[in-house]
């Protein structure tokens, strides 16, 4: 297999684990109804796990490079940051081009056999 940016698989492979949990789509998709962030707590309100147990899902999303967090005083803020994703959809979008072109190719062969 040939590796068009060797560089760029590990952070790849990073953000597409990173979304392989159900957990950590849900936090993704509450931070990107909010473009300020949500503290830790407020994140953590909505599902049936420990604080700690959420905290490590957004260890695993801050090392993939999918939030970032600040902290001001006791309160720990996370923001979604959108660049890890633009990457995974880049890759992801040479994919759809080809099984498009692939499916263009079928339905040209279906519709030329047609009487």
């Amino acid at each position: 297999m040939v590796k068009q940016n060797p560089a760029a698989e590990p952070r790849l492979d990073r953000v597409f684990a990173a979304l392989s949990d159900p957990t950590r789509r849900a936090l993704i998709a509450r931070l990107d109804a909010e473009e300020a962030g949500l503290s830790v707590s407020a994140l953590a309100e909505p599902l049936a796990m420990s604080l700690p147990a959420v905290m490590k899902h957004l260890d695993v999303l801050e090392g993939a490079g999918l939030i970032a967090r600040s902290k001001a005083g006791r309160t720990v803020t996370c923001r979604l940051t959108a660049a890890p994703m633009e990457d995974a959809m880049g890759w992801l979008m040479r994919y759809q081009r080809f099984w498009t072109e692939s499916l263009d190719r079928l339905a040209a062969a279906l519709e030329a056999e047609q009487p």
